[in-house]
């Protein structure tokens, strides 16, 4: 009897680039003939940021096997090519491939359903040895509203408690070319916004023929993709945003407002020790100076909670930042010591208060959230409609909206908020943004 041909299942963990990547990963499996396999395949593309991501990843391996015992699992992304050996070492597993292996398809025929004869579990090369990152092409982002383009993988730098670029190799850059071609590509097939997105997005060009910045691909982007609505950065670095990327957030309208910063602390000494490469006033004034030329600007921020040897007033520090920098969407990270980083070394803060740090942090996160709501109260708002029933401004602030299709950008009236949400109703005009 022939097998019953089965979905391919991605189970996706951590950031936007695993969102890019994990559809690369179906078109690939799809091209192995996976989806052909008895009971089908199940994938998961993990994140090793933190311990706890990696403890989430194995719960649910375990979780799909006892769901599906005839799947084939797979393993992959930044805890797979950290971490092969414990993947490997779980039985629910079937296959472990590291993050370049996993973007192509004869990897995923590694498997003895294939006829592989030197079957090995873990296929995790040395991610180091990568040195060019190629501009994969996907028609859709599956069930999103809007789509990711992968401009940069990698990073350079050395932060002590990031584990990052040993699942992500040096930093290498998609040629500008590949870029654009990828953006004209998805604009065609209907999405109204684009997000670039990359592990270390402002060291973006570096590694490219004439060394062109960040700054130089989304204004080329912008200009040789007219039809292209929105476009979107995700987490930038603001120590290193060049004079052109400055330029286009003051200038160009279809940049959205809406930048995501990497600052992870906002006292000195605690910076230096992670070997970060600014200080607390770089943040405050990069803050100051986009606000200026660009007065509906919303900044997230990355920070971390009860790094190795923070004190009371070092945590204030980073606490008061939220203000001074006039934080929106906050991201509070527990301090989650990594084996092999330099951090994991160093005298720790007892858990009780890392974990009392990240809850004052998130609630002057919060309040900041609610403070940014009640000021859009009776505003006017340019809103991407996610899915049914939610969506969001140019700001990227979540907005409940009981009109328009998932993708359509539609003009909203802001009524009010609920402390999650925008409450808007269709613009007076009622006609579309």
């Amino acid at each position: 009897m022939a097998p019953v041909s089965k979905m391919i299942d991605i189970v996706t963990f951590g950031c936007r680039m695993n969102t890019y990547e994990s559809e690369v990963m179906r078109r690939e499996a799809e091209a192995a003939g996976l989806g052909a396999l008895q009971g089908g395949a199940v994938i998961f593309n993990t994140c090793a940021v933190t311990g706890e991501a990696v403890r989430q990843a194995r719960q649910a391996i375990r979780k799909a096997r006892r769901d599906n015992p005839q799947a084939r699992i797979i393993v992959t992304g930044c805890a797979a090519q950290t971490e092969p050996e414990t993947f490997a070492g779980m039985g629910e597993v079937d296959l472990v491939l590291g993050n370049e292996e996993k973007l192509h398809s004869h990897n995923y025929r590694a498997l003895p359903d294939f006829g592989v004869n030197d079957f090995e579990k873990a296929r995790v090369n040395d991610i180091f040895s990568v040195r060019e990152t190629a501009g994969h092409m996907v028609d859709a982002i599956e069930g999103r509203a809007r789509a990711f383009v992968q401009v940069q993988n990698g990073c350079d730098h050395r932060c002590t408690f990031c584990i990052i670029p040993y699942g992500r190799g040096n930093s290498r850059s998609v040629p500008m070319g590949a870029v654009v071609e990828q953006v004209k590509r998805l604009v065609g097939n209907g999405y109204a916004e684009v997000v670039l997105t990359g592990v270390d997005m402002t060291s973006f060009g570096a590694d490219l023929p004439g060394a062109p910045k960040l700054g130089r691909l989304v204004k080329t982007v912008l200009r040789q993709v007219p039809d292209l609505k929105r476009l979107r950065l995700s987490s930038i670095d603001s120590i290193e945003a060049d004079p052109e990327l400055i330029e286009a957030i003051g200038g160009e309208r279809r940049l959205m407002p809406h930048l995501h910063l990497s600052l992870q602390a906002g006292d000195d000494m605690i910076l230096k020790r992670m070997k970060r490469r600014h200080l607390r006033d770089d943040s405050i004034r990069f803050c100051a100076e986009i606000r200026a030329i660009r007065p509906d600007i919303v900044f997230g921020a990355d920070i971390i909670a009860g790094f190795p040897t923070e004190t009371e007033a070092m945590f204030d520090n980073s606490l008061t930042i939220i203000e001074e920098c006039g934080l929106t969407h906050l991201h509070v990270f527990p301090f989650s010591p990594r084996k092999g980083t330099p951090a994991a070394r160093m005298p720790q803060v007892d858990g009780a208060t890392v974990k009392m740090r990240a809850a004052r942090l998130r609630a002057a996160g919060d309040a900041a959230y609610r403070r940014h709501l009640a000021s859009l109260a009776g505003t006017r708002q340019s809103i991407l409609v996610e899915r049914e029933g939610l969506g969001r401004t140019e700001g990227f602030t979540l907005a409940a909206i009981g009109f328009g299709r998932s993708g359509e950008i539609v003009s909203a009236d802001i009524a009010g908020h609920d402390g999650e949400r925008l409450i808007a109703a269709p613009a007076a005009t009622a006609q579309a943004a």
